[in-house]
C-alpha cells in the first residue's frame, strides 16, 4: 500500500483502516507500506505504528519504505524497547 501524501488528522484514521480492511481480506505473508518522500508527520507516524500493531499481531511481517528518516533509539534508551501496550513508569 502507498501513502500518497503526508497524513493529517482528518485522514489519518481512515488510512489505517484501510491497511488494517486490506490485510484482515487478503490475509497476505508480508505488507509493504510506502510513504511519500520527506520526513513524515506525527499522522503518518500513527497510521504506521496503528498497521504495525495491527500486523503484528496477526503475524504478518510488516515493512515500511520510502522516507530517508533514520530510525534511531534515544540515546541512553538501547536495550529498553517494551513491548507494544506496555508503559514504562518513570
Amino acid at each position: 500500500m502507498k501513502f500518497h501524501q503526508d497524513l493529517d488528522i482528518t485522514n489519518r484514521a481512515a488510512a489505517a483502516l484501510q491497511v488494517e480492511a486490506l490485510v484482515a481480506a487478503h490475509r497476505p505473508d508480508e505488507v509493504l507500506l510506502e510513504l511519500p518522500p520527506g520526513e513524515p508527520g506525527p499522522a503518518t507516524l500513527s497510521a504506521v505504528a496503528r498497521a504495525q500493531r495491527m500486523c503484528r499481531s496477526m503475524d504478518v511481517a510488516f515493512t515500511v519504505t520510502g522516507t530517508a528518516v533514520p530510525v534511531q533509539e534515544p540515546a541512553g534508551e538501547a536495550g529498553l524497547r517494551l513491548e507494544s501496550g506496555a508503559r514504562r513508569r518513570r
